[in-house]
């Protein structure tokens, strides 16, 4: 394909994520399901009882951003972009594409130096969560962050997060330093949030063998396709694992549609046994539908996923704002709304209602028509 048919495929498909947005706020109804979008104006209640929840939302606090500054933590001018959260575009973003609640993310918590000060800034995390969620009523939930890094502050952490602001989950890396999900260095804190029968959402970030943010590639970002298979050597290792075995309340989130999971499961199942200890095919199959997918990234055509693990495990999710609104609303939301793998019932459930079974914590924020 010549540049010049890129720029002109690339300015039609733009085209039509704005003809969506504008569809969307002058009729107030989105594709999937006849979803209403809900103004930021008004509190969710039964026209909410169609829009989308964002499962996949990342979050940096402004306030933690001033706050790591001061500690020199971070410099605000070399934030990355998926960094520069912001409330008014947010909001704007939710109403383009019809998002009645988003479970934030919270960021950039790896970077402190010591436990002290790894409490110091998640307060200043769940303070300014706090706020936000009282200041747009049904607008926003959150997954609490787990700091790995500090054990003793992630059992504090926890607890401030699930018992005292209500987060339905909690977030956590696929890897630390090249250390897997499904790794023993896990086992207290999975035991934990088992006991808690809560919902884990994973994500990649930090790769084995180099430095943060250096290609592996020279010139293909890493997010590209590494952060895929990071994902998937998560999934696998706790597959591989038994993870699920040995938690069988934890709920796992997979991001970006599992990575390259559900396309390598005939792979698993044929070359499991080389695995240690061996992976039996129907222990594959088995986990293949106990995971949970977002639908972030933007979301290939779904057909291998639903036939992998079932629609009833696809959440949405936009990887707002590491994804632009433009991206959203052009290519994330029409992949849903359109693919014929997804009757509307399926998009019913992937929209909304199965993250809502998953996490009814939700239905306090979300009120499900």
């Amino acid at each position: 394909m010549s540049e010049s048919n890129r720029a002109v495929n690339r300015r039609s498909l733009l085209a039509a994520g704005g003809a969506l947005a504008a569809t969307l706020t002058a009729t107030g109804e989105a594709a999937a399901g006849g979803g209403r979008v809900v103004p930021r104006t008004s509190p969710p209640g039964d026209d909410a009882g169609r829009a989308r929840i964002d499962v996949h939302h990342h979050f940096t606090a402004p306030e933690w951003v001033d706050w790591a500054e001061r500690e020199g933590l971070v410099r605000r001018r070399e934030l990355p972009w998926w960094a520069r959260w912001d409330l008014d575009s947010t909001l704007a973003l939710m109403d383009r594409a019809g998002i009645a609640t988003a479970v934030l993310s919270p960021t950039m918590q790896d970077r402190y130096r010591s436990a002290a000060q790894a409490r110091e800034g998640l307060t200043v995390v769940f303070e300014a969560l706090s706020r936000l969620m009282a200041d747009h009523p049904g607008r926003f939930a959150f997954f609490g962050p787990a700091v790995p890094d500090h054990p003793g502050v992630t059992g504090w952490a926890l607890g401030r997060a699930l018992d005292d602001l209500g987060a339905v989950g909690v977030g956590v890396k696929a890897g630390y330093d090249g250390v897997y999900l499904g790794d023993p260095s896990y086992e207290r804190l999975l035991a934990e949030l088992d006991d808690r029968a809560t919902v884990l959402a994973v994500h990649p970030l930090d790769l084995p063998g180099g430095p943060p943010g250096v290609p592996t590639v020279p010139g293909i970002p890493n997010f590209m396709c590494d952060f895929l298979l990071d994902t998937t050597r998560a999934a696998v290792n706790m597959i591989r694992t038994r993870t699920l075995d040995r938690y069988p309340r934890l709920s796992v989130i997979l991001p970006h549609a599992g990575g390259f999971l559900p396309h390598i499961a005939t792979r698993l199942e044929a070359f499991g046994g080389f695995c240690t200890p061996p992976l039996d095919p129907s222990l594959v199959r088995d986990h293949l539908h106990r995971f949970h997918y977002d639908t972030a990234g933007p979301l290939a055509p779904a057909g291998t996923l639903v036939a992998t693990a079932g629609a009833d495990r696809i959440l949405f999710g936009t990887d707002w704002p590491a994804a632009s609104a433009d991206i959203i609303t052009g290519i994330t939301v029409p992949a849903v709304d359109t693919d014929p793998a997804f009757t509307p019932c399926r998009r019913r459930g992937i929209n909304r209602d199965n993250a809502l079974c998953l996490m009814p914590g939700l239905g306090r924020t979300a009120r499900a028509g």
